[in-house]
């Protein structure tokens, strides 16, 4: 049943979210308050880049699925279910800041005073447990004067996509989680994902708030679990590729192989953000929490790691293969490849840095914002041609797996000392008579 929806903030996930459900049919109405991004998708493109979302995008603007406005009021009253997309930030403390969280759904609640049908709201930004019962749902019924469930319903519905597979991690996921006060509220939310090839969870508010950042958590542990095992492993003349192998081929006790296979720190919009939410809120319950209190720390020491390395070379001119934390993504917000720079530039280091995915003239919103904040300068520093980058280098650091070893090779000299973050297979690997990775 193909039905109206309106998509509250195009950022990553509100903007994969409005390209897939016009995708299956739906028409779709995003809502955002940046021009930018309202008139990339009224055009039929992209506001973000990421692999698949420009095609549907397109089509679903073809086809008059999809469209943007920064009028809240039309989209309320011209949809029936909203999914509420904005951004939820760390503060500089750690805590989670919902800052946008409760004027959205404020707004939302004055729309639906004079709404006369059944309107669901649908929460899919990453919130802690109780957000749903004490922000969201007394915000909309003060607003609008009605009860929850007499003329609108609200569901949690986390989001489980990976930037970079984003676009297949909505229309084929492993779970879809849908949390709600009354199962009337998640049967209509379930009709929307009747083509999920996985398993339904419905369940309360507090757990689906809570099952993502168990999920982000976990995710961090295994990236950090597996960095301190290859170092360790390569410290001790251990080939850890053949550790991870042998112990990620139980898949009854130590699950998937996903993220354990040893790399760079972790990074992007979601996982440092999740768990400093996690410990922040551990503080103020006065809970001692060592394992996921230790996880940030773990994932510092690891950018610490290939800071040392670079200056163990003792060359100082470094040519820099990607600046997103993951290939196939403009993301830059907390991108441990832009933290390497940063702190290699404050060493004395000349950096040029070269990834096809990030334009300065293309970064809009709090992607923007983070790296206007981090490295204001580094427009000066990104290249276009990688023969320049890495004729002008001595250290090539290897930060993306966005880059073929046919691209790679042409231009390396027998001087280059090659250091690899990324982990690349070992057919992709450049051969250089200098090769190092950071755990293995």
């Amino acid at each position: 049943m193909n039905r109206s929806i309106s998509v509250f903030g195009l950022g990553y996930v509100g903007t994969v979210t409005a390209a897939c459900l016009a995708h299956k049919g739906h028409k779709v109405i995003g809502v955002d308050l940046n021009p930018t991004k309202i008139e990339a998708m009224q055009s039929g493109r992209s506001p973000i880049v990421e692999l698949g979302v420009t095609d549907l995008i397109s089509k679903g603007h073809a086809d008059g699925l999809l469209s943007a406005t920064s009028e809240s009021e039309s989209a309320v009253l011209n949809s029936d279910i909203s999914f509420l997309c904005v951004g939820t930030p760390s503060l500089r403390n750690g805590k989670l800041d919902l800052g946008h969280i409760e004027p959205v759904c404020r707004e939302m609640g004055k729309i639906l005073q004079r709404k006369k049908t059944f309107h669901l709201v649908v929460l899919r930004s990453t919130v802690l447990p109780g957000t749903a019962e004490t922000i969201v749902v007394p915000a909309l019924e003060k607003a609008s004067g009605k009860k929850l469930g007499q003329s609108f319903g609200v569901c949690v519905n986390p989001e489980f996509m990976r930037e970079g597979t984003a676009v297949a991690d909505f229309l084929e996921p492993v779970v879809t989680v849908i949390g709600a006060a009354d199962p009337q509220h998640s049967a209509q939310l379930r009709e929307i994902y009747e083509w999920v090839p996985g398993r339904i969870f419905e369940t309360s508010f507090r757990s689906a708030e809570m099952v993502k950042y168990v999920c982000n958590a976990w995710h961090a542990v295994k990236v950090s679990f597996a960095n301190e095992v290859g170092t360790l492993a390569k410290e001790l003349g251990v080939d850890p590729g053949a550790v991870v192998d042998i112990f990620t081929a139980d898949t009854k006790l130590n699950i998937s192989p996903t993220y354990l296979k040893p790399g760079f720190a972790f990074g992007g919009s979601c996982l440092p953000k999740d768990v400093r939410a996690l410990n922040y809120r551990a503080k103020e319950l006065d809970l001692t929490l060592p394992l996921l209190q230790s996880v940030l720390a773990s994932n510092e020491e690891h950018l610490e790691r290939a800071v040392e390395m670079v200056l163990a070379t003792g060359k100082r001119k470094i040519g820099m293969l990607g600046l997103s934390f993951k290939a196939a993504t403009d993301d830059l917000r907390e991108s441990p490849q832009v933290q390497l720079i940063k702190r290699l530039l404050g060493e004395g280091c000349t950096i040029k840095i070269w990834d096809d995915n990030v334009s300065l003239g293309r970064l809009i919103g709090s992607n923007r914002e983070y790296i206007e904040q981090t490295i204001p300068h580094i427009g000066s520093l990104l290249e276009n041609d990688l023969a320049t980058i890495l004729g002008d280098a001595e250290v090539v650091i290897v930060g993306t797996r966005g880059i073929s070893r046919d691209q790679l090779q042409p231009h390396l000299r027998p001087d280059h000392v090659v250091l690899d973050l990324v982990n690349l297979e070992k057919d992709r690997r450049p051969a250089a008579a200098k090769y190092e990775g950071i755990c293995w």
